[in-house]
């Protein structure tokens, strides 16, 4: 099996998507690979956003819009190139994550689509679907379900 040469991996901001782009920053690093960080947003207005603000507490920071995605892959671009990768772009894609990411990895060809496995084994996941489960369902490229949880 030849090297990947282009690896894309999604992050949300969350510690845990972090941790699989330090682990894509290695692969990409080992294989000579360019590495592709993707963080998909959602545009809202002010109003919307502080009421799903409030709801979710914690987990808030995935529903800011496009500056807080900005400086989510400034920071994974970061971890990446701590990690060992070289050649590192970062994107901001508009929308849904699964679609998002699966999207972006058709259009550059990517042979390799790396997620963390936060919500794979949730409630919530299971009913509902998770990133990683869809990811590996949809994605026509390999998948990489990386432990973060």
């Amino acid at each position: 099996m030849s090297a990947y040469k282009k690896v894309v991996v999604g992050t949300d901001g969350s510690e845990s998507s972090y941790l699989a782009v330090d682990r894509a920053g290695e692969l990409a690093a080992d294989a000579s690979a360019t590495l592709v960080i993707a963080c998909a947003y959602v545009p809202a207005d002010p109003r919307s956003v502080s009421h799903a603000a409030d709801q979710l507490g914690a987990d808030a920071y995935q529903i800011r819009g496009d500056n807080p995605a900005e400086d989510i892959v400034r920071t994974a671009r970061d971890r990446a190139m701590a990690a060992g990768a070289t050649r590192v772009e970062a994107r901001t894609v508009k929308g849904a994550p699964v679609e998002s990411l699966i999207k972006l990895a058709d259009e550059l060809e990517a042979d390799l689509l790396v997620v963390g496995n936060k919500g794979l084994s949730s409630l919530t996941g299971r009913l509902l679907g998770s990133v990683p489960a869809d990811a590996a369902r949809r994605a026509t490229c390999d998948v990489l379900i990386v432990h973060t949880t």
